[in-house]
């Protein structure tokens, strides 16, 4: 019987898949360390990770820290160190739990994974030597999003397979993994990171980019980012978008970060704790003795400060927050007058999480601290 479909001749080359331009790929991507060496910050796990790697008898693991500390980045770099380029596709399975985070999941998709023999040691393509021990990976990210019947599924599965598969949970909140899962678990915490490993990383990336930064950018980089590198790589690159697209290209400033960040910029905010009567280094007034006093300011300059702020579009709760950070880290303030702002900030964002109104409640802030240290 003669065949109605006609065969497609076979094409010499192949097109290759998931090619991503350079110039196109994020820089959180582009920058992901490669080896678990080239992880900022985070001696103690990758000395331990280390010892790890030369034995290949790897633990089930639960790495949990803040954002953006280098959790992935990590488990994924000891992966690669372990398998190699050619077996790291069918070794390792990365899933989102904030995602797949259902007992569905885990019974079918994660069970069908872990329940695989490993496949034979193949020789690598690069002509590198990879230990490529004789089980799998799974990891789950956002492993604090996943239910509480789903880690109780997985709790089984863990054991189950253990021979053959080993797990590592990522999370960002300990406390959320359920006590039994944690106890079959190594686990590792990452800490924010320091101040100068940040500048080293952040000052490497721009020099890779060949873009020209200041120390003044390093550090808001690295103060809106709060310890967070992933998320100061991304402002830097959004920064230098931002100063590429304009004719001519400009310099990025500490003022760019700023407004990328979203927090309120410097000189707004020291203009706002100045009219509460907090001492600020600028723009100071000297009295007859010779002594450094902030200009005073009575109800009608405060209201009209709050509403210029208000109406630049500044959100409420980052207003707070940053003038929180002021207050309570001020050299000149005592204990009392702290506490007592403790105490209004504290009540101020109860007050907005219920939906009250935002400038009413930062002139009511305003008005309370100017009170308190007077």
């Amino acid at each position: 019987m003669a065949s109605f479909f006609k065969p497609q001749p076979q094409t010499a080359k192949s097109t290759p898949k998931h090619v991503v331009d350079p110039a196109l790929q994020p820089w959180v991507e582009k920058y992901r360390p490669k080896t678990i060496d080239d992880v900022s910050a985070q001696d103690h796990t990758v000395a331990v990770l280390r010892k790890t790697l030369s034995s290949t008898n790897l633990p089930h693991m639960l790495f949990y820290g803040p954002p953006g500390t280098g959790k992935t980045s990590t488990i994924l770099a000891l992966a690669r160190q372990l398998f190699g380029p050619d077996n790291f596709r069918n070794r390792v399975l990365e899933l989102n739990a904030s995602d797949e985070r259902g007992i569905t999941i885990v019974r079918d998709k994660i069970k069908n994974f872990a329940r695989q023999t490993p496949r034979a040691q193949a020789v690598s393509s690069d002509g590198k030597e990879y230990p490529c021990p004789p089980y799998k990976i799974i990891i789950l990210d956002e492993a604090d999003s996943m239910t509480q019947d789903a880690q109780g599924a997985l709790r089984r599965i863990m054991e189950t397979y253990a021979k053959i598969t080993r797990f590592c949970l990522v999370c960002n909140y300990v406390t959320r993994i359920i006590e039994p899962l944690a106890s079959r678990c190594s686990k590792f915490r990452f800490t924010p990171l320091d101040h100068s490993s940040s500048s080293i990383r952040i000052a490497h990336i721009a020099s890779e980019e060949g873009i020209q930064i200041d120390d003044p950018v390093i550090a808001a980089l690295i103060s809106t980012s709060a310890g967070d590198l992933r998320r100061a790589i991304t402002y830097l690159q959004s920064a230098h978008r931002l100063s590429a697209s304009a004719e001519p290209p400009t310099p990025i400033t500490p003022h760019d970060i700023q407004e990328i960040a979203g927090v309120v910029p410097d000189s707004v905010l020291q203009k706002f704790i100045q009219t509460l009567g907090i001492e600020i280094e600028i723009d100071m007034q000297v009295d007859v003795d010779g002594v450094r006093k902030p200009e005073k300011a009575g109800f009608d300059r405060i209201r009209a400060e709050v509403r210029e702020i208000i109406r630049e579009g500044y959100s409420a709760s980052q207003i707070l927050s940053q003038t929180h950070d002021i207050v309570v880290l001020h050299p000149t303030l005592n204990t009392k007058q702290k506490s007592s702002c403790a105490l209004i900030f504290a009540e101020a964002d109860k007050a907005l999480c219920d939906g009250a109104d935002e400038e009413l409640w930062i002139l009511e802030v305003a008005l309370r601290i100017h009170k308190a240290v007077a």
